[in-house]
């Protein structure tokens, strides 16, 4: 490639870039208007994801299932041909949602192509997808694009979501966010749906839930605690 066009290819992508920077807008998460979406976080599948140690990825995955239990969102769960090597979901994530649709895909890959799933998404009346998936290069990133193309926000859980490699998992990330997903953390969705400590779902409902999956916030608060009830100041610390 010459010079000139190389030129030009990189100045016409700077461009694109800052246009799309200038038309940016902050679409915040509305937990009245938000669906959570459990896809193929089976037990088979689970082999396949390495770019998470499989404890962090375990927690992970029943952390985003526990979004839809701690805000009240409803929760739609789904698999893909589970009675082969795929395997079931997990119990813990049935259980936390007994009632929750449950779309058994018998060979659909992306979750989109199944009617009865199509018709669970469209019949809550939500337009914000909360999602994640076994797999970031196909599980989530199909489904993903397939939602925005209908027309939905969607928030990919990128820490419920892994991968084969981290450069398979960083350039799917990269398409979902060229096609306007939002590729974010379990305690950025968390903290958006809740808005403020002193909602409801506020500090009562979320110091719990950060304790039990996110242990660095979950230690904060114990410490904080720890010196509410029984610290004393020692010798040599600041004093405020």
């Amino acid at each position: 490639m010459s010079f000139k066009p190389l030129f030009l290819v990189l100045f016409f992508g700077l461009v694109q870039t800052f246009v799309g920077a200038q038309n940016a807008t902050f679409e915040r998460l509305d937990r009245n208007n938000s669906l959570l979406l459990v896809v193929d976080h089976q037990i088979g599948l689970f082999q396949i994801v390495r770019d998470y140690q499989p404890d962090e990825y375990k927690n992970n995955i029943f952390a985003h299932a526990a979004l839809g239990k701690v805000f009240d969102i409803p929760t739609i769960l789904t698999t893909s041909a589970e009675h082969g090597p795929n395997g079931p979901l997990p119990h813990e994530i049935t259980d936390m949602h007994p009632n929750a649709p449950f779309i058994k895909r018998n060979g659909e890959v992306n979750a989109w192509d199944n009617a009865d799933f199509r018709e669970a998404v469209r019949a809550t009346g939500k337009k914000q997808i909360i999602l994640a998936g076994i797999v970031t290069d196909v599980c989530t990133t199909f489904l993903a694009l397939s939602l925005i193309e209908e027309g939905y926000s969607v928030w990919a859980n990128a820490e419920a979501s892994g991968a084969a490699s981290r450069r398979i998992a960083d350039e799917a990330n990269d398409r979902m966010r060229a096609a306007g997903v939002q590729v974010v953390s379990m305690f950025s969705i968390a903290c958006d749906l809740m808005r403020d400590w002193r909602n409801t779902p506020g500090a009562e409902q979320l110091l719990p839930y950060f304790d039990q999956y996110f242990s660095v916030y979950g230690m904060l608060a114990r410490g904080h605690q720890a010196a509410v009830t029984s610290g004393e100041v020692q010798p040599g610390e600041p004093s405020p």
